[in-house]
């Protein structure tokens, strides 16, 4: 917070008790005197100091202001939670790579959790997410069990090397929260509904499946319609054409392979009677949501899913919090 600036109404009639105002303020604010000091010098009581300081802040004879130092960027938040109707906006330093973006909304999301997580959660998990693995490479073990449970919401998406980095993720979180880890060991996508159903009747993902009902706090990775390079490097579980018709019908981006439009409204594709995950409606009745991503690549889905009320937390780099507010007289 800076100094309050000490200033003169226009128009202002210059009295005794205006200049007596403003010397107390200077000496006060300025010279850095204490009450005490005052009151003795002017021959004055400390209660009328006291009043006098009162009287300086009403009169804006002092103003104070706040000035956030490098790196934060409280107005930005602020505006992004009104704008869209969140409960909370965590903004990073913009970054030229992707890569160095995803680095900091790692260390941003660990620090939210350190910060946010309480004693009684229960908390879901995305299948795979860069950023939520960066953010367990920086979380620190709480000293106390903050969870009962961490859950995998969907199935294994990608390659056998994307679903090791998935179960790697979950099982991090889990040693850092005193958690016990509930992995959903099955593809995330599978042929159709029916094999769907068969895989959900098992006892053994049953058990994960009754836990989504009970989550508290969802992490949750943001999917554009261009896969990450990671996924589309080693194999990206939803095909080529599926995602070609899913951009057709004006998909821009999913959450738990739950695919939306720019609006955040559900995209109607030949694939949610196959995915093995939460679902929508479970996904929305949890009480606390957070995603973290950023960079102009995932900006249509960021504003999609906070147009359709996807999330209540956001994580995100000021360079797409900022485009985000530009384009909100169309939000």
């Amino acid at each position: 917070m800076d100094r309050p600036t000490l200033g003169r109404r226009a128009g202002a009639a210059v009295g005794v008790d205006l200049r007596l105002v403003t010397k107390v303020a200077w000496m006060y604010h300025e010279e850095g005197r204490k009450q005490t000091e005052i009151a003795e010098e002017l021959h004055i009581s400390q209660s009328r100091v006291s009043r006098l300081l009162k009287s300086a802040v009403q009169s804006g004879i002092v103003r104070t202001l706040v000035q956030p130092p490098p790196g934060v960027f409280t107005a930005l938040e602020g505006a992004i939670e009104k704008t869209f109707g969140i409960a909370e906006c965590l903004i990073v330093e913009a970054r030229e790579s992707e890569q160095a973006i995803t680095n900091d909304l790692g260390l941003a999301a660990a620090d939210y959790l350190m910060a946010s997580l309480l004693p009684t959660e229960t908390i879901g998990l995305s299948s795979w997410s860069a950023t939520w693995l960066g953010a367990t490479r920086h979380l620190r073990p709480f000293k106390e069990p903050v969870a009962d449970h961490v859950v995998q919401l969907v199935g294994g998406v990608g390659s056998p090397a994307v679903q090791t980095q998935a179960t790697l993720l979950l099982d991090r979180l889990a040693r850092a929260t005193g958690a016990e880890p509930l992995f959903l060991q099955t593809p995330g996508i599978v042929g159709d509904g029916r094999a769907r159903e068969v895989i959900m009747a098992d006892p053994a993902i049953r058990r994960v499946v009754d836990v989504w009902d009970q989550l508290t706090v969802a992490l949750l990775g943001l999917g554009s319609i261009d896969p990450s390079p990671l996924l589309r490097d080693s194999g990206n579980v939803v095909p080529r054409a599926l995602l070609d018709e899913i951009r057709d019908k004006g998909g821009v981006g999913d959450i738990c392979a739950r695919y939306f439009d720019a609006e955040g409204r559900p995209v109607d594709a030949d694939l949610d009677g196959r995915i093995v995950g939460i679902s929508e409606q479970q996904l929305r009745r949890i009480p606390r949501r957070v995603v973290a991503a950023g960079g102009l690549r995932k900006l249509p889905a960021i504003r999609g899913a906070l147009r359709g009320h996807w999330l209540d937390v956001l994580i995100t780099d000021s360079e797409t919090a900022a485009q985000l507010i530009e384009d909100a007289p169309d939000a």
